[in-house]
C-alpha cells in the first residue's frame, strides 16, 4: 500500500494594487501568503512608465510578480483598479483558486472582497493601518503590511510620512477585550474554565479579521495572552496549549 497523498495546499491568487501598497512589503507579503497556502498566481498592476512604481520594477523579478500594465490616460481615473477588478471575477468564475490576496489600502476593492466571499472563497486583504473598517471587514483575514515590514528597513519612501510606515503598535492590554468576548462566546465548560487556544484564536478572526498579535508587539498569541497578565495558561499531556480567565481571589474560577 502506498504512502498517502499529502493534502494540497490552499492555490490562491495574488492580486496587488501597485498604486496602494509599498514595494517595501514583497519579502514579508509572501512569507505571509506561504503560512496560507500556494501564491499560484501572482500579478500587479499599475502605470509603470511613472517613475514613482520604479520600486515594484526593480522587485517584479525576484518574487515572479507579473505586471499588468495600465496607463493613466485620463486625470482622476483609475484603470489600475477596473483592470485588477476584471481579472478577479475572471479569476473567480474559472474556479481555479480556493483564494485570493487582495494587496491594498483602497477602500474600492470593498465590493469585490464581498463578492467573492459570496461565491465561497476566502479573501485575505493586505493593506496599511489606515485601510478603511469597510474593506477590512469584508475580508475573510486581514494583515496589517506595517506587520510585514522588518523595522530596521521601515524606510520612509517618497510621498509618505514616517506614520505610513510605522510598525501598528497597541498596547497589549488592548487585545483584552476581544480576548475576553472569544472566551465568552466559545464558553467551553470543562469543569475548569480551559479553553483550547486554538480555538481561541480562531475566533479571534471571526470576530475581528485584522487582529493580529503583531499589532500588539508579539509574534504569537501564546506570548500576547501571557503579557497581559489577565489569563492562565497551561499545556495538556497531549501538548495542547489553553487558556482561562484568572481566578479571582475568593471566588474560584471565573468564567471570561
Amino acid at each position: 500500500m502506498g504512502a498517502m497523498a499529502q493534502p494540497r495546499a490552499s492555490r490562491l491568487a495574488v492580486l496587488i494594487d501597485a498604486d496602494n501598497a509599498s514595494p517595501r512589503i514583497a519579502p514579508g507579503l509572501f512569507e505571509e501568503i506561504a503560512k496560507i497556502g500556494e501564491a499560484s498566481l501572482r500579478r500587479i498592476y499599475g502605470d509603470f512608465s511613472n517613475s514613482r512604481l520604479k520600486g515594484w520594477t526593480d522587485v517584479l523579478a525576484v518574487h515572479a510578480i507579473m505586471p499588468h500594465q495600465n496607463f493613466a490616460h485620463t486625470q482622476g481615473k483609475n484603470a489600475s483598479d477596473i483592470a485588477l477588478v476584471i481579472d478577479a471575477m475572471d479569476l473567480l468564475h474559472a474556479g481555479r483558486f480556493d483564494g485570493f490576496c487582495l494587496v491594498s489600502s483602497d477602500s474600492d476593492f470593498t465590493r469585490l472582497a464581498a463578492r467573492i466571499r459570496e461565491q465561497g472563497a476566502d479573501v485575505y486583504g493586505f493593506g496599511e493601518r489606515k485601510t478603511p473598517e469597510s474593506f477590512r471587514q469584508a475580508c475573510s483575514r486581514f494583515v496589517y503590511t506595517e506587520n510585514l515590514l522588518p523595522e530596521a528597513v521601515a524606510q520612509v519612501l517618497p510621498g509618505q510620512t514616517p506614520a505610513a510606515l510605522a510598525p501598528a503598535r497597541q498596547p497589549p492590554t488592548a487585545a483584552i477585550p476581544l480576548i475576553r468576548t472569544a472566551l465568552a462566546q466559545l464558553d467551553v465548560d470543562d469543569g475548569g474554565g480551559w479553553t483550547p487556544l486554538g480555538r481561541v484564536g480562531q475566533q479571534l478572526a471571526i470576530l475581528a479579521p485584522d487582529f493580529d498579535p503583531r499589532t500588539y508587539g508579539h509574534a504569537k498569541l501564546r506570548d500576547l495572552v501571557a503579557k497581559v497578565g489577565l489569563f492562565e495558561i497551561r499545556t495538556t499531556e497531549a501538548g495542547a496549549l489553553q487558556i482561562r480567565t484568572k481566578p479571582v481571589a475568593g471566588k474560584g474560577v471565573r468564567k471570561a
